[in-house]
């Protein structure tokens, strides 16, 4: 862990989204250095599924050693955005540092999206973040500090970061372009950086998108707050950068980052927009198990000729004795919708075999999910790590082995 410095002592923050998660991880790392920390978040009332509020997350920034001002706001409200930074200047005198970390997340293709759901996002995230940076703007041209952060991904544009969830993607880059046009606009005045994880972060967010057992695969909230930390050290001169929380840390001399896992030495899983995959390696020396609720097992329909038939036999056609011996599991497919049902792969047994219905021996991982993203899955178009992010693939049993056949589709894409 990043110790603190007392760099932020005194210094006034303005965070948004920081109720609950990385937000007040943040402000709870900067209070510990004595700093006024605003909260400019919606909760007033506890979520049964998003605990914290406003003046919950006020209390603890006070036990931890910082002042506290909750404020309610929407970030797309450009009236509260203002009277929130009216009420940070009048109490603490000014503005030191912004964190924008409010964002809205729907992980559905483009078909699948509703208006609304495109709307918020692109206000929160973008407008949000846009609106926020200009009202803060003025103060912070008169601190010592100077730093705005937005929680946000490089700009990656390889399109398979588009192709699934193309609106989430255009309102979170919208937050990394503010990053790119506010740090030149204000150079010498203002630093304005970005920064994200190099994995999945545990808040109750990951939680609903995830499911039960996510956490197991996730580092703690303390690693992207140690990272915003270490940013506020640096001096306005350090801006434009996209920063990975891992790497920057590494610059701070950290070594040993399973202080920041939920379960040490267990596999991560990657976060979005970086085009990197965990130590696989590494992953499966252990055995990595992620349990989700279990569901009454329903009897599968008869088989049909079909789609999914087809990916078995294909699958069938590519195996071979090296396949087998390199992989060394079995793998059940409870499969939902048309041409759906039971289905088997098995990786164990001599030249590999693939079938209808339950393997002959218990499987090591079972995979529930639509036949449509199955066949998305097989054939390239969806990625098995986002399908498991987005919800659409839940998964039990051995991850590392997951992972695996996650490499052998890739072999298999150009066949399918």
């Amino acid at each position: 862990m990043l110790p603190n410095t007392g760099r932020l002592a005194g210094c006034t923050v303005f965070i948004t989204g920081a109720s609950r998660g990385i937000g007040k991880a943040i402000a709870l790392k900067a209070a510990k250095d004595g700093a006024n920390i605003v909260i400019a978040a919606k909760t007033t009332q506890a979520h049964p599924k998003l605990p914290g509020t406003i003046y919950t997350a006020a209390e603890e920034i006070e036990a931890a050693g910082g002042k506290a001002l909750p404020c309610v706001v929407d970030v797309r409200d450009e009236q509260q955005i203002s009277s929130a930074v009216e009420k940070a200047v009048e109490k603490f005198g000014g503005i030191d540092v912004l964190v924008n970390n409010a964002s809205a997340i729907s992980l559905t293709n483009t078909l699948e999206t509703p208006t609304k759901r495109v709307d918020l996002m692109m206000n929160v995230n973008t407008r949000g973040t846009y609106l926020t940076s200009k009202a803060c703007i003025p103060y912070l041209k008169k601190s010592k500090i100077a730093h705005i952060l937005n929680l946000s991904p490089p700009l990656n544009l390889n399109p398979m970061w588009f192709k699934q969830h193309c609106a989430y993607t255009i309102a979170k880059y919208g937050m990394s372009m503010c990053v790119l046009g506010m740090a030149e606009e204000f150079k010498g005045e203002i630093a304005v950086n970005a920064l994200w994880p190099r994995t999945a972060i545990h808040t109750a967010a990951m939680d609903m998108l995830g499911g039960s057992g996510v956490e197991s695969q996730c580092r703690k909230v303390d690693i992207i707050a140690d990272a915003a930390y270490s940013i506020f050290k640096k001096p306005k001169s350090f801006t434009g950068n996209f920063i990975i929380d891992e790497n920057i840390l590494k610059e701070e001399g950290i070594k040993n980052f399973d202080v920041y896992a939920i379960k040490p030495g267990h596999p991560l899983l990657p976060d979005f927009f970086l085009d990197e995959y965990p130590d696989t390696k590494k992953m499966e020396s252990h055995d990595a198990t992620l349990e989700l609720k279990e569901e009454k097992p329903k009897s599968p329909p008869k088989p049909r000729s079909g789609a999914v038939e087809e990916t078995f036999r294909i699958v069938k056609d590519s195996l071979s004795d090296d396949v087998v011996k390199a992989t060394q599991a079995i793998y059940l497919f409870e499969l939902s919708g048309e041409d759906g049902g039971t289905w088997f792969l098995d990786l164990k047994s001599k030249g590999g075999n693939v079938g209808y219905g339950e393997p002959s021996v218990r499987a090591d991982v079972v995979m529930s999910m639509s036949t449509e993203d199955f066949i998305k899955m097989f054939s390239g178009k969806l990625k098995p790590t986002m399908a498991f992010m987005s919800g659409k693939l839940k998964i039990k049993g051995n991850m590392a082995l997951a992972i695996k056949l996650e490499k052998l589709m890739n072999q298999m894409n150009t066949r399918l």
